[in-house]
């Protein structure tokens, strides 16, 4: 008989134990961290943010300061994925990218917009003022497109362009063929083409790139655009944030921090000259920039 009440109450001591283990891990599990890093009530799972963009300065630049912000200030998790500007129109399109902040309108992407239009979502504009062209350092004696012909041996009959499937460069295409130029586009990316054009300049030789405005490149040369007389790149464009059919549904806050996010020329200048200048990964001095302008950041998500 003590025998087997010895045996019950070890039997008992153990299942209580147990439960108070249990007890103690549902604690310690119901334990999170704030943003401070400290413990406090669970963040709210507010679900991913799938951004697009293309390696082009602005693009790289922009979609890197909306990640710090949407991450640090917003409590969102961000992706990112660079692809070619078809690639990325085609992701947004089929609903497996959210967004696109670097959407060139109304010429140079107009051919994505149209085909894909019953799938897109334009955002309206975070930047007034693009232009695309032909570009060449100011100590170049050629001021016109017109004029290339002409001076092809100074050029070795190149233009340095960047990806091929990027709107500039079909425009170029067309702009050989209306000027009927006797030049080889050269297809790479943006940071070649300004590698080639950083070259040049030291040497002070002569060279031609695809090249558009915003970009720190402007900042940093003295650059001018040749004159366009057939209108082949258009007049000034704006910068589109463009996404996926039903995302204002899915992420109406994110959407609604897309629709008053909008840069001027120095804001957007100063952050592709500290992304450019920084050895540090393009994220990490975006978050510098918005430490650096706090009030305009916080106008971005607070309205």
């Amino acid at each position: 008989m003590r025998k087997n009440i010895k045996k019950i109450s070890i039997l008992l001591l153990i299942s209580m134990l147990g439960l108070a283990l249990m007890a103690g891990c549902s604690s310690e599990d119901s334990k999170v961290e704030d943003n401070g890093g400290e413990e406090g009530t669970k963040v709210e799972d507010k679900g991913t943010v799938k951004l697009g963009y293309v390696n082009w300065a602005e693009g790289i630049a922009m979609t890197n300061l909306a990640k710090v912000i949407l991450e640090d200030k917003m409590d969102y998790e961000v992706e990112m994925k660079r692809a070619d500007a078809g690639v990325i129109f085609t992701s947004v399109a089929d609903g497996k990218t959210d967004a696109f902040l670097d959407g060139w309108l109304p010429v140079t992407h107009e051919q994505y917009m149209e085909k894909y239009k019953d799938d897109l979502v334009d955002l309206g504009y975070n930047f007034e003022g693009a232009k695309i062209g032909l570009v060449v350092p100011e100590y170049v004696d050629v001021n016109s497109i017109e004029e290339l012909n002409d001076n092809k041996d100074k050029f070795a009959g190149r233009i340095i362009g960047i990806d091929s499937g990027a709107g500039i460069m079909k425009a170029t295409k067309t702009a050989i063929e209306e000027y009927d130029l006797d030049y080889e586009l050269m297809a790479g990316s943006g940071p070649v083409m300004t590698a080639k054009l950083k070259d040049s300049i030291e040497s002070e030789e002569p060279v031609i790139v695809t090249g558009w405005k915003p970009h720190w490149k402007f900042a940093r040369w003295d650059l001018k655009f040749l004159e366009d007389s057939k209108g082949v790149y258009g007049d000034v464009e704006n910068l589109h944030t463009i996404v996926r059919k039903g995302f204002k549904e899915d992420m109406p806050e994110v959407a609604k921090f897309f629709e008053t996010f909008k840069m001027n020329d120095q804001e957007l200048g100063s952050l592709m000259g500290m992304i450019a200048d920084s050895d540090e990964e393009p994220h990490v001095a975006a978050k510098e920039w918005m430490k650096e302008n706090e009030d305009l950041v916080n106008s971005w998500i607070e309205k």
